[in-house]
């Protein structure tokens, strides 16, 4: 193969997705769309522009050891717990109960055994890194449905590398007490592997790299984290495990140590090269001329996947305590088979487990499905208010809760109504807990947000203050001050103007999360708004001051 010519592919493939992605940005969609046209286009199926498109595929499957790579490095248990029990136990049930019913559909078709798991592994994740770049971008991470998604999908991520190994498993030939016996094997090895690359990494590479030679000389921690990575990965290869697997243990163990903050940041636009790539070169496995012959089947698949998916994760989400629009939305942005099941897929392909014209349908539907992406994360918020409302219509009235008084809401007036008791609400509440004469009234969608509510006395209830009923029964028409500390900025303008309908008396005090969202409050109706960013541009400079005057000082 010319080195040249292959050069040429790659930058042909770049090319494209640069093009492609920046019109589906101008028209507000999704870059990863663009990708994957691309490759699709300019693949073997299509135009077939890249006679070298193999070894565009071969540089992708280093993308994805070094996306997970970069998961890893991105990877802590902090942070899963900051998110709550959704993520752990609600992000195992979900892949667990969609894996399960996907193998039942499977066999009720009459697939055999071991390719209907296989295929449950693969529908059983969805797109990490469509899903969130899209909530980014839609100011939507700090929302509710968009928190559930982000804990889920972080635990979709770390389930890639079991499933990885079960499906390479299954692959091979033998009874159950075989596969299990490989499976063993595989996670012995993987231990082994775990043990030397925490040795290594905390105690040799230390004292070879310390922490001052690493902040003079910005190169050495880029090259520690390729050499890590790529090096973890072909020594998977050559030990019969996952390249995904071992640069997934790279990152995860290179994250505790001192220079993980700047080896993310370094590896950042390497990522982007290799990931770009990764997506052309799925787009370069779709077949359109299958897809046009076999559109009835691909249509239907699609739809029983975004219908299936949704409804298992609003089940999960429900379990956990989630009101039901909120449930329906996080439902809706993961109802896509993610990104990494085209690995899987591929270790299926290559252990024969499925055949191709299976394998060309779960790339397909595959395809599909994150094609729908955008217009799914888009319209989660409008079908979550739309079952809210229709909740509380249904309910006619906040379910009955426990607190300080029984006195009914329609009889309260000049009161005070926090919505949502995050820090900002719990600040809030401790400031009013001086003034005896002023009623607190706190509504929370969260239900153990709600329990710590009540646990410092305050009248509280659980619901959706974006539902014109739940703030009519609050009587925020009547209540003197509505504060409203909701980290999301489209419920923040629909809240206000459900109070302002309610009332338009009513003074309406709010947080922004960013700056560019103040004015977009005030013009809502809020009266007075606390911009986060404008107050940290204020406190950095008075802490600067104040150390620069005590080194004066001191000196």
């Amino acid at each position: 193969m010319d080195l040249w010519t292959a050069l040429l592919d790659v930058l042909i493939v770049l090319l494209a997705a640069l093009l492609l992605g920046a019109l589906c940005e101008r028209l507000r969609q999704s870059a990863i769309l663009g990708y994957l046209l691309a490759g699709t286009l300019l693949g073997p199926n299509a135009l077939d522009l890249m006679p070298n498109h193999k070894a565009v595929a071969a540089i992708a499957e280093l993308g994805v050891a070094l996306l997970l790579f970069t998961i890893g490095l991105e990877f802590s248990w902090r942070k899963l717990r900051t998110i709550g029990s959704i993520a752990l136990g609600g992000g195992t049930m979900q892949v667990l109960l969609t894996g399960v019913l996907a193998v039942g559909i499977c066999l009720s078709l009459g697939l055999g055994g071991r390719p209907a798991v296989a295929v449950g592994a693969i529908v059983a994740l969805s797109g990490t890194a469509c899903v969130l770049r899209l909530l980014l971008n839609r100011a939507e991470i700090d929302g509710v449905h968009g928190r559930n998604a982000l804990g889920i999908l972080l635990l979709q991520d770390i389930a890639v590398v079991p499933l990885v190994l079960v499906v390479t498993a299954l692959g091979g030939e033998g009874s159950i007490t075989k596969i299990g016996w490989e499976l063993g094997r595989a996670v012995g090895v993987a231990l082994l592997l775990v043990a030397m690359l925490f040795v290594l990494l905390n105690y040799v590479v230390p004292l070879l790299l310390g922490v001052e030679h690493a902040a003079r000389n910005r190169d050495l921690p880029i090259l520690l984290a390729i050499v890590t990575g790529v090096g973890t990965a072909w020594i998977s290869h050559a030990l019969g495990l996952s390249p995904v697997l071992g640069a997934f243990i790279a990152g995860l163990l290179l994250a505790e140590s001192p220079f993980a903050t700047q080896i993310r940041a370094d590896i950042a636009s390497v990522r982007t090269l290799f990931v770009t790539l990764f997506f052309s070169s799925i787009g370069m496995l779709c077949n359109p001329a299958w897809v046009l012959e076999h559109w009835a089947t691909v249509a239907g698949a699609v739809s029983l996947i975004v219908l299936g998916k949704a409804v298992v994760v609003t089940g999960v989400a429900r379990i956990y305590r989630c009101s039901p629009g909120h449930a329906v939305a996080t439902g809706i942005c993961l109802a896509q088979v993610g990104e990494f099941s085209f690995v899987l897929a591929e270790v299926a392909r290559q252990g024969q487990l499925i055949d191709t014209g299976l394998f060309e349908l779960i790339v397909a539907s595959t395809i599909g499905t994150l094609f729908l992406t955008p217009y799914l994360v888009a319209a989660a918020p409008h079908v979550a208010r739309a079952v809210g409302r229709l909740s509380a219509r249904r309910s006619q009235a906040l379910p009955p809760q426990s607190g300080p008084s029984t006195e009914p809401a329609t009889k309260m007036s000049g009161h005070v109504v926090i919505v949502g008791f995050g820090p900002a609400g719990q600040g809030v509440a401790a400031a009013l807990a001086q003034e005896s004469q002023t009623r607190v009234v706190v509504v929370e969608l969260n239900a153990k947000s709600a329990d710590v509510a009540r646990a410092h006395g305050l009248l509280t209830y659980v619901g959706d203050a974006t539902s014109v009923e739940v703030l009519e029964h609050l009587c925020v028409g009547a209540a003197k001050v509505v504060v409203v500390t909701v980290p999301d900025p489209t419920a923040s303008r629909q809240i206000f103007a459900g109070v302002r309908s309610l009332g338009t008396q009513t003074e309406i005090i709010a947080q922004a999360r960013y700056h560019r969202y103040r004015w977009e409050s005030a013009l809502a109706g809020a009266v007075t708004v606390a911009d986060e960013e404008e107050q940290v541009g204020l406190q950095l400079p008075s802490a600067v001051r104040e150390s620069l005057y005590n080194g004066m000082f001191h000196t």
